[in-house]
């Protein structure tokens, strides 16, 4: 007899849960992305950017068991020590299989801000003690040298219709959206998402939950 697809979920505690915690930008970055995701969801179907709310991801998808509060009280202290700083958006890039705004650099768009790779240092140190294996979905490992701090745009679907790239990026840096160059890092938000199958299109079933924010001072 074959078994149904959420029986998966049995197999640990906390499935069919994740948590990450991601950079929010300012409003009006969290507009632009948002009006970019709308527009490519309207016309091609595109949706796994705007699956999730506007952020630079700094540790996603973990599979965590503890109480929230638990995991609250880790980043809390994990962040403890953390200030705000400065982001600069470079604008429309590619990055992976999707587009992004890159987020990732300095001014000179150059050289890594080291603050923002500190930053997910921080809160990667903060969540790992908390981790359990996750059953049913690739493990995400943070490394300082592969990561690149992003706000997604166009990402997953593109492994599915990858013929629609060149189209969708001609369409996406038309759009007459701006965004400001730079906001301020000052926002760490933990949210609480859930898919029905990690293991393939989770973003067509991707619900999520604001759990806490955290305002870093400089």
């Amino acid at each position: 007899m074959t078994a149904n697809v959420t029986d998966r979920f049995a197999q640990a505690p906390g499935d069919p849960y994740r948590y990450g915690v991601y950079l929010r930008p300012d409003p009006a970055t969290c507009a632009a992305v948002t009006a970019v995701t709308s527009q490519l969801r309207a016309q091609y179907g595109i949706v796994s950017a705007g699956a999730f709310p506007p952020h630079a991801t700094l540790v996603g998808s973990r599979h965590i068991t503890n109480p929230v509060e638990e995991i609250v009280a880790a980043v809390t202290r994990g962040l403890s020590e953390a200030s705000a700083f400065t982001v600069h958006n470079a604008g429309v890039r590619r990055q992976g299989v999707g587009l992004v705004y890159d987020v990732h650099h300095l001014a000179d768009g150059l050289t890594p801000n080291p603050d923002f790779v500190d930053l997910a240092a921080r809160v990667d140190k903060a969540v790992a003690p908390l981790q359990t294996p996750a059953p049913n979905h690739a493990e995400h490992h943070f490394d300082r040298d592969t990561f690149r701090a992003h706000l997604s745009l166009v990402s997953h679907d593109m492994y599915v219709r990858p013929d629609l790239f060149e189209e969708v990026e001609e369409y996406v840096t038309g759009l007459p959206v701006p965004f400001p160059d730079s906001f301020p890092g000052d926002r760490a938000t933990l949210y609480r998402t859930r898919s029905d199958d990690w293991t393939g299109r989770w973003w067509q079933t991707l619900t999520w939950e604001h759990v806490h924010t955290w305002r870093l001072t400089r």
